[in-house]
């Protein structure tokens, strides 16, 4: 049931971030964003921090391996990995933002600015949702309430911070590399 519900979940943000997308795109083609916007994007730093939010997914995937195989100490440090790697994005973002709010690019000076941060600041609320989830089952996991039987909850966060991930992916994809092979 557990999985169910969180498919479901998924599935409204799913279309909730389809339309962020598909409006950042269409504000892109029609209004045109201005190139400062688009220029004072930093493509390389962010993209090692999309490096970061992928590994996160990959040492969530290890913790959950690691619990299904009984090794709860494991669970545990591959858990706190995933949380650091979530954080660091997140504060990578920010970093992001300080920069481009002191050049001037905010969300209410540029359509550009104003579809940057809504696309992005949802994205980053939603992983900020995540780490908030992955904290409190990590406790739970420390309080020892997974050690004797077997659940799906750890699987079903996983539902949602692969999701988390894997729209970020494309969110990269469409606001910081497309921009430079397109005539945006």
């Amino acid at each position: 049931m557990n999985k169910t519900m969180m498919k479901l979940v998924i599935g409204t943000e799913g279309m909730f971030f389809i339309c962020l997308i598909l409006s950042f795109v269409y504000m892109a083609f029609t209004a045109g964003f201005e190139p400062h916007g688009l220029q004072a994007l930093d493509i390389k730093k962010t993209g090692i921090f999309t490096i970061v939010l992928i590994a996160s997914s990959f040492t969530f995937w290890m913790g959950d391996r690691n619990y299904k195989k009984g090794n709860i100490k494991n669970l545990k440090i591959w858990l706190m990995i995933t949380v650091l790697l979530g954080a660091i994005f997140l504060v990578g973002q920010a970093k992001e933002y300080w920069r481009l709010i002191n050049d001037h690019v905010t969300i209410g000076n540029s359509v550009f600015g104003t579809s940057f941060y809504t696309l992005t600041g949802f994205h980053g609320f939603h992983v900020f949702v995540g780490l908030i989830i992955l904290s409190i089952l990590l406790s739970l996991i420390f309080l020892g309430d997974f050690n004797k039987h077997p659940s799906n909850v750890i699987s079903t966060v996983g539902i949602y911070w692969h999701f988390v991930d894997a729209v970020w992916i494309v969110v990269f994809t469409v606001v910081y590399v497309l921009p430079h092979f397109t005539n945006i």
